[in-house]
């Protein structure tokens, strides 16, 4: 499990965290796919944190903020 943080250091919720650790678990093992299970297995760290983080969004979790423009 992820070392404490206190909150005001603390990128996404706990929750967020824990679905973030399971997706890239899904990753790790070769069995996260993009898109529905029929889709090609995921062979990319960066798309792999993507598919985590906008799965914990979708769940309503706190996990990060939209990138502007200026911050790219």
């Amino acid at each position: 499990m992820a070392h404490y943080k206190p909150a005001a250091e603390r990128k996404y919720s706990p929750k967020a965290e824990k679905k973030i650790t399971k997706v890239m678990h899904e990753y790790g093992k070769g069995k996260l796919h993009s898109g529905s299970k029929k889709g090609p297995i995921v062979s990319n760290v960066k798309q792999a944190q993507a598919i985590a983080i906008s799965e914990a969004k979708r769940k309503g979790l706190k996990a990060g903020e939209r990138w502007k423009k200026s911050e790219r």
